[in-house]
């Protein structure tokens, strides 16, 4: 089977604290981060109950959004390690919590913290930007988004019905059909975890007598009992690799 370009985002608001704290010989590490965390969509409101210092919107590669703030009052983190903590919330969210997918469409809100006069360093603010994203995150209802595909199938009419079970046994929705001659054409949108083996299916079904395209369509939020499952795999996986 092929592998997925999942997404992962998020559905409510969460608050996380992390405080990140090493000590050896010499300097030691410290940092504390205080973060808010929420789905973002165009046009929503300033944060609420916080004091906007700076913004900055990144449009990510992968697809989607995420907007940064400075809420920071009082100095309580100096300015010159906000690119820290961004630089571990951008890590994390290259490889999310859930399935090690892309997260995309989050709004993160950094509002307080601590800092040490010489053991805060940027590598601490990194840790712990990069910790109270992930604590949060986890606590504001995730969700991974797969990708649909948008599918045309022509087959004869006799197949039509034999043609539709298959694509909603992949939970296709069909939303149309045409007629094309002495063929139907079919329009629906499946998910593309489900169309590894269809080429091969419809050529059995059909005796080789229709023929599909399909193009990508939309990210799609995923069913709970199959996020479940590809959670519970990619924890396994990973818990395989630190064995």
């Amino acid at each position: 089977k092929p592998r997925i370009p999942y997404r992962e985002t998020i559905r409510k608001t969460a608050e996380a604290n992390y405080r990140h704290k090493k000590q050896s010989g010499g300097a030691g590490q410290f940092a504390e981060v205080f973060m808010r965390i929420e789905p973002f969509y165009e046009g929503m409101a300033e944060p609420a109950g916080l004091t906007v210092r700076g913004r900055e919107v990144f449009n990510l590669d992968w697809g989607g959004k995420l907007v940064f703030y400075n809420c920071i009052v009082g100095g309580a983190i100096d300015s010159r390690f906000l690119p820290s903590i961004l630089k571990g919330v951008m890590e994390k969210m290259h490889e999310g919590p859930l399935t090690g997918s892309y997260v995309r469409d989050v709004r993160v809100c950094v509002y307080d913290g601590k800092m040490h006069p010489v053991d805060s360093n940027d590598i601490s603010f990194k840790i712990a930007g990069l910790q109270a994203f992930r604590q949060a995150f986890q606590q504001a209802d995730p969700q991974v988004l797969e990708p649909v595909y948008h599918v045309e199938v022509t087959c004869p009419e006799d197949l039509t019905g034999a043609v539709m079970g298959d694509l909603q046994s992949r939970r296709g929705i069909v939303e149309g059909m045409d007629t094309e001659g002495h063929f139907q054409k079919i329009m629906a949108k499946v998910p593309l975890a489900e169309m590894h083996d269809f080429s091969s299916s419809l050529r059995s079904i059909t005796q080789g007598r229709a023929k599909f395209k399909m193009h990508f369509d939309s990210y799609q939020p995923m069913a709970y009992e199959l996020q479940r499952k590809l959670t519970e795999e990619y924890s396994r996986a990973s818990a395989e690799i630190l064995a």
